[in-house]
């Protein structure tokens, strides 16, 4: 594939971001997902509609307008990162699209963003090495470096 374009999502993209999170959350689940699609869309259009520049969604799409991906990001500030930052939330490509590079250009429009909005790094939780080694493999061939595991804590 040698014609991926990618652009930053907007309200009317709302449908197309949650269909590929709700893939993402059922492929990590291994179809366990619970959050009802509609829920999940009313989230995606309050985010895409109001954010501003904390939450941005980059959608990947082939020479047509078609669809092949998704990253999500948002802004984060702390001492450690000696400021801004970014946090990679969702990243995701049609499984028959993968290994065609559209994951390396969704990373390059999400580090750009990140040099334009003068962010210190970007971060990822990417799944367990041992339940999802193509993914790890896939970050650090990108340049990302491992900074240890992280825990939730569900509020609502």
């Amino acid at each position: 594939m040698t014609d991926i374009r990618v652009r930053k999502a907007g309200l009317a993209d709302a449908g197309v971001v949650t269909g590929f999170v709700a893939a993402l959350l059922s492929e990590l689940s291994a179809g366990q997902n619970d959050t009802p699609r509609a829920v999940m869309l009313a989230v995606a259009e309050s985010l895409l509609d109001g954010a501003g520049d904390s939450y941005t969604v980059f959608l990947a799409e082939d020479a047509a307008g078609r669809p092949l991906g998704v990253a999500t990001l948002s802004e984060g500030v702390c001492i450690s990162t000696l400021g801004r930052f970014g946090t990679i939330r969702e990243l995701y490509v049609k499984s028959e699209s993968r290994s065609a590079g559209v994951g390396r250009v969704l990373i390059r429009a999400v580090l750009d963003h990140g040099r334009r909005h003068r962010w210190s790094r970007v971060e990822v939780g990417a799944p367990s090495a041992a339940d999802w080694p193509d993914s790890l493999r896939f970050y650090k061939r990108e340049g990302f470096t491992e900074i240890g595991p992280r825990l939730k804590f569900r509020l609502a």
